[in-house]
């Protein structure tokens, strides 16, 4: 594996982290706001 493909590989796994996390903290706000709870309700 050469350099510029861990460079790739590497930034491939953080912006999926980056896209589950985002999702989640939007969740969170989401149901924040409406005041349901963090992984029930029927919206989303």
């Amino acid at each position: 594996m050469t350099l510029t493909q861990k460079r790739i590989f590497i930034l491939f796994i953080i912006i999926i982290i980056a896209a589950i996390l985002g999702r989640l903290t939007f969740r969170a706000v989401l149901n924040f706001l409406i005041g349901g709870t963090m992984f029930g309700g029927n919206f989303l």
